[in-house]
């Protein structure tokens, strides 16, 4: 899968895109696992950009859930951005929205959690 990534100073931007179901979650956990390893205190924060997902099955949010644990048992950030309607939709009913820390995009996401991030991506 690819996930698009983007740097931006210390936080990595990572877009999946399509539908993420049982078959598409394994892809997405092997994706995700490298940037994993280096969001760390001290190292690479990460902002989810879902706003190319149309579809996240409980498989899919299942490992989500896990790699924002990762991410904080390490000392690290991951944040998610984007959601489409159907996307928001399956993050309200399963209250991911009380798990992840969700903003309306990247910009906010940047702001919210890198200075230098956000000064990175508004000089282009």
């Amino acid at each position: 899968m690819d996930l698009a990534p983007r740097r931006f100073a210390d936080t990595m931007v990572l877009r999946p895109a399509g539908r993420i179901n049982h078959m598409g979650s394994d892809e997405l956990k092997a994706a995700l696992e490298p940037f994993l390893a280096r969001c760390a205190a001290g190292q690479d924060q990460i902002v989810l950009d879902l706003s190319a997902l149309e579809y996240i099955s409980s498989a899919g949010l299942r490992v989500l859930m896990l790699a924002r644990k990762q991410a904080k048992a390490q000392g690290g950030t991951l944040v998610v951005t984007g959601l489409a309607a159907v996307v928001k939709e399956i993050f309200e009913i399963s209250k991911f929205t009380m798990v992840f820390e969700v903003f309306p995009g990247v910009r906010e996401a940047l702001a919210r959690i890198s200075p230098a991030a956000l000064a990175a991506f508004e000089a282009g």
